[in-house]
């Protein structure tokens, strides 16, 4: 199946929306790259980031990139198709080291644009909660929704992963 250029997989926690984006990935018959954006600052989130991993087997390449995405984007081969998993953990992680987050948007919508390869990102919807009760956890929120409207509108295919079943909210499933 072919990818289209830029494809946003969004959902809530525990949606399906990472299991989703794999198979739009893995369906590609191209030649995988993951991008992983989590930093393992805990044993749970050892555990999780270890699931991830046995989850995806051994026929993927991997890039840790928990803050430069742009570089691991201009690592990719035109032949590959590329997984990015998270945009919500990237933006926290830069959120958490206070960088210029509207900057920090910028650059990463150019690296998308420029990518030789096709990218499926993944992305959490965090709107749908109720509103935090601290300015940091608000702010987040916002800057979320902001980044992941930047994302869509850029993107070919949005989907939401509900449920663990995918409904698309703009273009066409491959």
């Amino acid at each position: 199946m072919a990818l289209p250029r830029l494809a946003l997989v969004v959902g809530g926690a525990r949606s399906g929306k990472s299991a989703y984006a794999e198979r739009l990935v893995t369906g590609s018959g191209r030649p995988r790259r993951y991008i992983a954006t989590a930093e393992a600052w805990d044993a749970e989130m050892q555990d999780r980031i270890a699931q991830h991993q046995r989850d995806r087997a051994g026929d993927w390449t991997t890039v840790e990139a928990p803050l430069d995405l742009a570089a691991a984007l201009g690592t990719a081969q035109r032949n590959e198709a590329v997984l990015i998993d998270c945009a919500t953990l990237w933006l926290t992680n830069h959120l958490l080291a206070e960088h210029d987050l509207a900057a920090e948007t910028e650059t990463l919508v150019a690296a998308l644009s420029s990518c030789p390869a096709p990218v499926v990102i993944v992305s959490n919807e965090v709107g749908w909660s109720i509103v935090p009760d601290n300015a940091l956890a608000r702010r987040f929120r916002d800057v979320q929704g902001r980044l992941n409207q930047r994302l869509a509108h850029q993107a070919d295919l949005v989907v939401t992963v509900i449920a663990g079943l995918p409904l698309v909210l703009k273009g066409t499933l491959p």
